[in-house]
Order: structure tokens, then sequence, then C-alpha cells
């Protein structure tokens, strides 16, 4: 009698174990469950903040999306134009050079046709 005693103890007392250990699963379980939503919750609040600075700044910009594309266009732009219009200096000032040597190179030789005569 007293061996079956104390294994319907035993018994009850390994159940209530068992039990603890389902009740800490479901709580753990429970806990990531809210973990999780709050995670996405999160995501979603950053998310919302993210595309209303977006809008914002647009708002701010007066309308312009890509404004930093545009610029940075802008600014190849007028790089190409000084090279250009460096360009175009450097030509008349290669061109003058040329002229003056042309020059230089006539006053040359009238002075040996001076000497010869």
């Amino acid at each position: 009698d007293r061996m079956k005693e104390k294994e319907r103890q035993k018994d009850k007392e390994t159940d209530r174990q068992t039990e603890r250990m389902k009740e800490a699963e479901r709580d753990r379980e429970q806990r990531e469950r809210e973990r999780d939503k709050d995670r996405e919750r999160h995501t979603e609040a950053e998310r919302e903040t993210r595309e209303r600075t977006k809008v914002r700044d647009r708002k701010r910009r007066g309308g312009r999306d890509r404004q930093t594309e545009r610029g940075t266009e802008r600014k190849r732009d007028k790089q190409t134009r000084d090279r250009e219009r460096e360009g175009r200096r450097g030509d008349r000032k290669r061109q003058i050079e040329r002229e003056r040597k042309k020059e230089n190179e006539r006053g040359r030789q009238r002075k040996r046709e001076n000497e010869r005569e």
C-alpha cells in the first residue's frame, strides 16, 4: 500500500514538473511573440518616420527629389564648360606663341640676309 502511495506521489511530482516545464515553454514562446511584435512595430514606426522625413525634405527642397543628382550634374556641366573655355584659351595662347615664333624666324632670316649683303 505504501509503495503504491509513493509511486502515486512520484507520478504527481513528475506530472507537476512536466506541467511547469510546459508552462515555462509557453511563457517563453509568449515573450518571444511579444518581442517579435514589438520589433515589427518598431521597424514599422521607423519606416513611417523615414517616409515622413523623406516627404518633409522633398517639400523643403520644393519638390526636387533627385536634387543631389541634379547638383552633381550641374557641377559636372560647369567643369566641362570650364575645361572647354580653358581649352579655347589654351588654343589662343598656342596660336599667339606660333605667330611669335614665325615672327622671330622671319626676323632672323632678315638679319642673315642683311649680313650676307
